[in-house]
């Protein structure tokens, strides 16, 4: 999808080839993108050894020695549920504190299998073919030093894609399409969204699955709800065999 118009009764979507799609309902359903370290060997140890979701991943990394990169509930969730697995559970927090809620803080340090590399960046990733280790720096002084993991979790975030619609959209202060609870409809009358575009919580397949079907059900109920909807009186027949075509 490169341009979207969103604002016209017709709604116009262009993908990646040129085509030019068209309809009075669209479902925004493009999800979001995890944030990543941004390092070398990152992309290429992706399911070798590196995740981006412990509820995915986890139970492949049972009693291998895990890093969590991140400070926030995330890393915290994910630290605690991947220490049912593991062998032992390091998490790296570029700071000396958390930004994790209280009851998240305390169920991560009350976890014996939970230790914490404070005022610590991943500074390399080491591995060939698999992760093996990371190099992380100090933020205060700067020395590096080296740890043994064969798991690295890395949980700093997720980005929406909603790049293409935030001139057309109404998106809250993360970048989050917004929509009208406890319905899927998005700011722009016939445009509905769902999935992990709107979801700052769960961002799981059988979550966004939900919101989808949901957006479905409104997208059809606003569609036979429209006065200029293929039943309406004086309808021609052309007209009306175009809209359904459409529909």
């Amino acid at each position: 999808m490169t341009a979207v118009d969103l604002t016209s009764p017709v709604k116009t979507v262009t993908d990646s080839a040129g085509t030019v799609h068209r309809g009075r309902a669209v479902i925004v359903a493009t999800g979001s993108q995890h944030r990543s370290l941004g390092l070398p060997r990152e992309s290429t140890l992706v399911g070798r050894g590196i995740s981006y979701c412990a509820t995915c991943d986890g139970f492949f990394f049972r009693e291998h020695d895990i890093a969590v990169v991140g400070g926030g509930d995330t890393a915290m969730e994910e630290a605690t549920f991947l220490s049912r697995f593991a062998r032992s559970v390091t998490v790296i927090h570029r700071r000396d504190t958390l930004r994790a809620s209280k009851a998240m803080q305390e169920r991560a340090t009350a976890d014996p299998k939970i230790t914490f590399a404070w005022n610590s960046v991943v500074s390399e990733i080491h591995g060939d073919g698999r992760l093996s280790g990371l190099s992380l720096r100090d933020t205060q002084n700067g020395d590096t030093r080296e740890i043994a993991v064969t798991g690295l979790f890395v949980a700093v975030g997720h980005n929406p894609r909603t790049e293409l619609f935030r001139d057309q959209l109404q998106t809250d202060a993360e970048s989050y399409l917004t929509v009208r609870h406890p319905s899927t409809r998005a700011s722009a009358d016939g445009v509905f969204a769902a999935g992990d575009v709107v979801d700052h919580t769960y961002r799981q397949a059988i979550t966004a699955a939900g919101t989808g079907c949901s957006a479905a059900l409104d997208a059809e109920r606003y569609l036979a709800a429209r006065t200029d909807h293929i039943s309406a009186p004086g309808k021609t027949e052309s007209h009306s065999r175009e809209e359904t075509a459409m529909k």
